[in-house]
């Protein structure tokens, strides 16, 4: 694990504050050991080096260093998995499944713990400041509260023949979102793209082969990163998904893209479970992470039985209260099952009717949340707004007031 990846995601640079005269390093540093308090046993003992701390949260470091590489039992299963009935998978994950979520340190569907540990460093920073409240960049566009982003994973041609009914649908409704197209696995149509591109969604690039070989050696991820990034150029995209979310992150700095989405915050049904504990995006090396922050699809449906978008929509209110990022992962081959069409169609129809989110492209998430990271000040940063954190948020939480108008004004929300 090389902490210098994540080391660049410090809570100073998170929170981007504009006071002057600004809090000194010593200060930041003082306010992040009190909050660690609040994170796992096996981070919090990381709390006087932050490089270690981001390595151990966003860089899944507390989960051992053979975390990247899956157990016996599970590349024996995806092996054989061919060969088994999918009512059988589906039951042998929803057993391995909750049998991990019982065994991580995690919470799930919702880990509150590096939200709580960021809102903390700031109420201890007003109160080491003795400030009454500090004034920062708004974590999104235009004041908007939390953010909401929608991705693709196309992983057959049955999927990809669905794709206008799912772009069609989100339309309807006002939103666009991002397609990853597997460039080895079927033939990929070309129209198809763009189309997709000339009507405001995105294409990305999701993997190379589907196989669940992509990550089985090191030399055989470096010749297949370089058919990747072949593709990557050839179908004009910025962003990356790997396939079954395995990744190595130190590897995956051979991807020539902008940003990628193959971790989580938390998830417990994946062949390598675990998770960042992020619901905001973050800088992994260089390139920008867009964790998925909402259980994907599948798992939802299939696994979980869900016939509801309840659990997507009680994790967006938990997101929208500590002004984070939903990201959705569905997949055209899973919303072509009625029960999954309807759930996806009536999470989507239920969005619309909100106003307090901004909704972008993964693209266009990743380039803001570099923009905002290098951006001294508003004024060099398009849509930006000043938004701050004050005392009284709750549990020795402080609160957040975010809009484009002035802090005397009623229309802010906390």
């Amino acid at each position: 694990m090389n902490p210098d990846l994540y080391a660049r995601n410090t809570p100073e640079r998170f929170w981007r504050v504009l006071n002057d005269p600004a809090p000194s390093r010593g200060e930041w540093e003082e306010a992040a050991r009190r909050a660690a308090s609040v994170l796992p046993p096996a981070v919090r003992g990381h709390a006087d080096d932050m490089p270690s701390l981001l390595a151990m949260t966003l860089g899944e470091g507390q989960f051992g260093p053979r975390h990247w590489e899956g157990g016996t039992a599970q590349r024996l299963y995806y092996a054989v998995k061919p060969a088994i009935p999918r009512a059988l998978t589906r039951g042998l994950r929803r057993l391995y499944g909750d049998r991990r979520a019982r065994m991580l340190q995690l919470g799930w569907p919702i880990e509150p713990r590096y939200a709580a540990f960021q809102l903390g460093v700031m109420g201890h920073l007003l109160r080491i400041t003795a400030h009454a409240h500090l004034p920062f960049l708004n974590f999104w566009p235009d004041g908007r509260r939390y953010a909401l982003v929608l991705t693709h994973d196309i992983e057959s041609a049955a999927g990809q023949r669905f794709v206008p009914q799912v772009a069609a649908l989100e339309e309807d409704l006002g939103f666009r979102s991002s397609f990853n197209f597997v460039p080895e696995l079927y033939p990929v149509d070309r129209d198809l793209m763009a189309d997709l591109k000339s009507r405001g969604f995105e294409v990305g690039v999701h993997g190379l082969r589907h196989d669940g070989k992509l990550f089985s050696g090191r030399e055989q991820f470096m010749r297949r990163a370089a058919r990747i990034n072949a593709y990557v150029g050839e179908f004009e995209a910025v962003g990356f998904r790997a396939p079954l979310t395995q990744r190595q992150p130190e590897w995956m700095q051979a991807l020539e893209i902008e940003y990628d989405s193959s971790f989580f915050d938390t998830d417990p049904y994946q062949p390598i479970a675990g998770g960042t504990m992020s619901v905001w995006p973050f800088e992994l090396g260089h390139f920008v992470e867009l964790p998925y922050t909402l259980v994907q699809d599948h798992t939802l449906a299939f696994i979980l039985g869900e016939t509801t978008p309840r659990l997507w929509l009680e994790k967006v209110a938990f997101l929208r209260s500590v002004h984070g990022m939903a990201l959705l992962l569905t997949h055209p081959d899973y919303l072509r099952s009625a029960r999954v069409w309807r759930i996806y169609s009536d999470f989507l129809q239920v969005m619309s009717e909100r106003r307090d989110f901004h909704h972008m492209l993964p693209m266009e998430m990743a380039r803001w949340w570099r923009a905002r990271a290098q951006a001294r000040d508003v004024r060099e940063l398009p849509a930006g707004t000043v938004a701050e954190v004050t005392e009284g948020g709750g549990a020795d939480l402080p609160a957040i007031r975010c809009g484009p108008v002035s802090p005397n004004d009623s229309s802010w929300v906390a």
